[in-house]
């Protein structure tokens, strides 16, 4: 195709790097659509890993709440045994 247009001189030349052009630039297009919308599923799964991880740190905060809780009790339920074997 680029031998046709060549023939026809200065203007042939022109046209051959149009269609060049056009060609690459569509090519171009195509792969900035691409990356485009694999950056926008990358940022997606980004924000479920936040999400989980905020999850996971209130879970082990609340986990850690209880753990402490339970540890009083069973302190003082030590205590109290010891008080009564003591009396």
């Amino acid at each position: 195709m680029i031998e046709t247009l060549v023939q026809f001189g200065v203007a042939g030349l022109m046209g051959a790097l149009w269609v060049w052009e056009r060609t690459y630039s569509r090519k171009r297009e195509r792969q900035l659509s691409e990356s485009h919308r694999a950056l926008m599923e990358r940022d997606r799964e980004l924000e479920v890993m936040v999400r989980l991880v905020r999850q996971n740190t209130r879970a082990m905060v609340g986990f850690e709440r209880v753990h402490e809780r339970m540890c009083e009790l069973l302190e003082r339920m030590n205590e109290e045994f010891h008080n009564k074997r003591a009396a």
